[in-house]
């Protein structure tokens, strides 16, 4: 199994979906095109694709000139029927290949908050281990319309649309599920200044909320993954 993973900002690894994917055993084929490293133009030679998060909107064009490839890439990766998977702004980079649209500039959603699945969501391979609900990790300002042709599979209170798939194996995840604990730690210390300009109280109040919400979002988090990589088999 080879599976193609798409950073688009520094500091974003692959997290749970990483420890689930080498788990499989699979070959995992790094790109960073914020970098100016190439994409591949088609699937080929793919199983899969991961699409990680970062600061920029999906629409950032002008900064970063490869988004429109990249959406466009995750489309033909569902059309070819060769599982995609986009977290956070790789959700929003899905939907924008999918002919969704981005909307920008809402209030920050930060921290661990409840996501709720919907009917669909419940019987959804990827969205069952949320049960009726789980507090997963957020960092995001924008979100989206639904897909034409999606599947609506989970909300917040905050975000209408917290995940949706198309196809048998296309998914769009708004929520962090591939930061566990660990992962949000080294966050909070690398991006300090910036949460802290939103999340004041962040750096003194984490252990305690990593220590009410972590064991029941990474549990979610490792499940979750573990669903998609069995879909890329």
């Amino acid at each position: 199994m080879r599976i193609l993973a798409v950073e688009n900002f520094v500091g974003t690894p692959l997290g749970l979906v990483g420890n689930a994917l080498a788990e499989a055993g699979a070959a995992v084929g790094l790109c960073r095109p914020y970098l100016g490293q190439p994409l591949p133009g088609t699937p080929a030679g793919y199983d899969g694709i991961v699409v990680l998060g970062g600061e920029q909107s999906a629409l950032d064009d002008a900064d970063h000139p490869y988004l429109p490839r990249l959406a466009a890439l995750t489309r033909a990766f569902t059309e070819a029927d060769v599982p995609v998977l986009g977290i956070c702004l790789g959700s929003q980079l899905v939907a924008r290949g999918a002919g969704a649209e981005n909307i920008l500039g809402r209030p920050v959603e930060f921290g661990w908050h409840e996501v709720t699945p919907t009917a669909a969501g419940r019987a959804d391979p990827l969205m069952a281990p949320l049960g009726q609900s789980a507090p997963l990790f957020h960092w995001h300002l924008d979100t989206f319309t639904l897909p034409p042709g999606a599947v609506h599979l989970a909300a917040s209170a905050q975000t209408a649309i917290q995940a949706f798939r198309i196809g048998r194996a296309t998914y769009g995840v708004q929520f962090h599920f591939e930061a566990d604990r660990k992962l949000v730690e080294q966050w909070s210390a690398d991006f300090a200044p910036e949460i802290a300009a939103y999340a004041p109280a962040w750096q003194s109040e984490r252990p305690a909320l990593a220590a009410r919400y972590g064991p029941r979002a990474d549990a979610a988090g490792a499940a979750i993954a573990r669903a998609w990589v069995g879909l890329a088999r």
